[in-house]
């Protein structure tokens, strides 16, 4: 880019991609993705065989919570081989239709997760209900060993996913299926022993009710998070108000920031773009650069586009701070 010349159109500037291997969005290829999708299939695999183990258990012993839990985990089935498909679709290079890559097929995966726990979890309190109003017969020996089969399962499934990069939703919401998995599990094995030793039915539904509401938690949680980068929200720890105030202090040759916009591709992946006025004197290719890299220390923004302007803004609504105070 070179130095603008007298009263120059505004231009812009692109901020290499934070990542190490200097990949824009859309071409950053990690080698934790092909673990992560590694993880995924096996947890597939465990999950799929104790879901048959425990639907075959639960009509056998007439139990509600192994029951619950075998549904439960058809879901998690199909909401893990959809996390694998997204993470394969994510691996895909951008084209000319989707520019900046696929990599947010991860968070369109974490917010289906997200919507599939909440319908497990409403049909297991449903079915609850049901339960304790008109309890029925349980083998509880029968249903204890069968559920403790599958929490011990369940736990290596966990183990496996647990350990995922924290700012991968698709594998949170992977993991928090599995989680739910476990813990019908240990609802089911209570409850089994529970009527094992003293015959009291209604701890099959009970124990399944208090299994959903801690799915429920689980599955409000994925479908928020990722919502939230769906639609675009600004990432969490960037304050686009605190960058309009703060840059021009910061950066010198910068006399005013405004039209600054951030969202995320994917957790962690964040980018931004602003306006900013520089000073006559102000060198562009100087001020651009220092601009990118404190947007990179203060705010990890891996991609920001920069709109030089010689002027102030003309435009009063975009002019606004972001709270909306003139």
């Amino acid at each position: 880019m070179s130095t603008p010349r007298p009263q120059p159109p505004p231009h812009q500037e692109h901020a290499p991609h934070a990542h190490d291997d200097g990949h824009g969005p859309g071409h950053d290829h990690h080698p934790q993705r092909d673990q992560g999708a590694g993880r995924l299939k096996v947890a597939l695999g465990i999950t799929l065989t104790i879901m048959l183990v425990e639907a075959v258990g639960g009509w056998w012993t007439g139990s509600l919570a192994l029951l619950a839990d075998a549904g439960h985990m058809l879901a998690d089935a199909g909401s893990l081989l959809l996390a694998v498909l997204a993470l394969a679709q994510a691996a895909r290079p951008a084209d000319t239709a989707h520019s900046y890559g696929h990599s947010r097929f991860t968070v369109l995966a974490a917010f289906v997760n997200g919507l599939a726990l909440l319908a497990v979890s409403a049909w297991i309190a449903i079915e609850g209900v049901a339960r304790l109003i008109q309890p029925q017969p349980v083998q509880g020996w029968t249903m204890a060993g069968v559920a403790l089969i599958g929490l011990l399962a369940n736990v290596a499934a966990f183990a496996l996913l647990h350990g995922g990069h924290a700012h991968d939703l698709n594998r949170r919401g992977a993991a928090a299926h599995v989680l739910s998995d476990l813990l019908g599990s240990v609802a089911a094995l209570i409850a089994g022993v529970i009527i094992a030793t003293t015959g009291w039915l209604r701890a099959d539904p009970l124990l399944s009710m208090i299994a959903a509401a801690l799915i429920l938690r689980t599955g409000l949680r994925v479908v928020r998070e990722s919502a939230h980068v769906l639609v675009e929200g600004v990432p969490a720890g960037i304050d686009v108000a605190a960058v309009s105030t703060q840059l021009p202090r910061a950066v010198a040759g910068v006399s005013s920031v405004h039209h600054v916009h951030a969202w995320s591709l994917t957790p962690g992946d964040n980018l931004l773009t602003l306006h900013a006025v520089l000073a006559p004197e102000a060198d562009a290719d100087l001020t651009l650069n220092a601009i990118r890299n404190w947007l990179r220390s203060n705010y990890r923004i891996g991609h920001a586009t920069v709109q030089v302007e010689r002027s102030g803004c003309d435009d009063a609504a975009g002019c606004a701070p972001a709270d909306g105070r003139q």
